[in-house]
């Protein structure tokens, strides 16, 4: 029996948020995201060509076209990341024809949210079905990483794109970026919520210093495997082992490695506190991350340093740090609910006395990851 093919699909992939675990997913470390209710939803349809695809943003009224026959990066812009799960999709067989697509979204760029991810999940989602690739989550999460690499030039881990394709609704995932086992389990805060404020800054540095972080972690294995057959990135490796060979290592990349050593042990920390309702130890460590980030990795800036400052001494603030690669977007706050209002409405205020910035307050909710508004 034949069935006509889909002709047009709208689907969505999700942003996320990261209680806790940042650089540690490309080190094959432990995470803890989830996804929430910012999305990139994108429209494609067959347009009867063989190679020709034509590219709508919406929100940048941009256009981009280009041939599957014949295709190659440009110098920067979202089109790579289009381009790139394309590129990936090919690579472990999916067969594409000719088609026009259109997207929006309403993730934050440069949040910390990972609007990236979003949109190369999106596309990799809705491209699978209209196209009937038979690619399963892993395969299409896989590929949009690797969009991320070999396109874009981010030699990003997988935590973005698994957590905005895999989220599930009041759930965070401790998800193990080695073997990609995960477990979901009840966001549970009590009296407290999570807030997000987005500085509205996104350093120029931002790119490059992302890659130069991934070297140095790199350049520190190499060290540390000198010393233990059994380490196979620096997942493996404990503080003790850190500090017989810190000697032997460039201060800085002693500090980059540190960093992703302590943290990993903080998302394990974290998540045990989260099992047993322990928030304020839960939040210990979120402002220890923070403080490992700012001076250990130096991926902070001086806008979330101030955010974070401004909360210390407030008692319904649990926590705070920043959120992402760095060098801008959002702190993540814990805080309880009664005072979220007032907070805002103060930490407002002072972050505009400083630097004439508008502060962006999210108070977000934790959804299902991909899917589909129509087929």
């Amino acid at each position: 029996m034949n069935i006509k093919a889909i002709q047009e699909i709208t689907a969505y992939s999700r942003g996320r948020i990261n209680i806790i675990g940042e650089h540690t997913d490309y080190n094959d470390g432990f995470v803890l995201p989830a996804a929430i209710d910012k999305k990139t939803v994108v429209t494609i349809r067959r347009n009867g060509d063989d190679s020709i695809c034509n590219i709508t943003a919406e929100n940048k009224s941009e256009s981009h076209q280009f041939d599957l026959k014949n295709y190659s990066r440009i110098k920067s812009g979202w089109q790579n990341y289009v381009m790139g799960v394309v590129h990936e999709l090919e690579k472990i067989g999916g067969k594409l024809k000719g088609f026009d697509a259109s997207f929006s979204g309403d993730v934050p760029i440069g949040s910390g949210m990972s609007s990236s991810a979003a949109l190369e999940c999106s596309f990799a989602y809705a491209l699978n079905e209209l196209f009937e690739l038979g690619f399963d989550k892993m395969q299409m999460i896989k590929a949009s990483q690797m969009a991320e690499h070999n396109f874009v030039g981010i030699k990003c881990g997988i935590m973005d794109q698994f957590a905005s394709m895999m989220g599930r609704k009041d759930k965070v995932m401790l998800l193990d970026c080695r073997s990609l086992e995960y477990q979901y389990f009840p966001l549970e805060l009590g009296e407290h919520q999570l807030l997000l404020l987005n500085t509205n800054v996104s350093h120029s540095l931002a790119d490059s210093a992302y890659n130069e972080r991934r070297a140095q972690c790199q350049e520190g294995l190499q060290i540390l495997k000198k010393q233990s057959s059994d380490v196979k990135s620096l997942r493996d490796v404990t503080k003790e082992m850190l500090e017989e060979v810190k000697s032997s290592m460039n201060p800085i990349v002693y500090n980059r490695c540190k960093h992703v050593v302590g943290e990993n042990q903080r998302v394990l920390a974290a998540t045990a506190a989260m099992r047993y309702g322990q928030l304020e130890e839960l939040g210990k460590l979120i402002y220890a991350s923070h403080h490992s980030l700012q001076h250990d990795y130096e991926v902070s800036c001086k806008e979330l340093d101030f955010l974070v400052e401004e909360t210390k001494d407030k008692a319904f603030i649990l926590g705070s740090r920043m959120m992402g690669a760095g060098f801008g977007g959002c702190t993540i706050n814990l805080i309880d609910k009664q005072f979220v209002s007032g907070f805002i409405a103060e930490i407002t205020e002072k972050y505009f006395e400083k630097y004439k910035i508008e502060l962006t307050p999210f108070e977000v909710s934790i959804e299902d990851g991909a899917g589909f508004l129509s087929v």
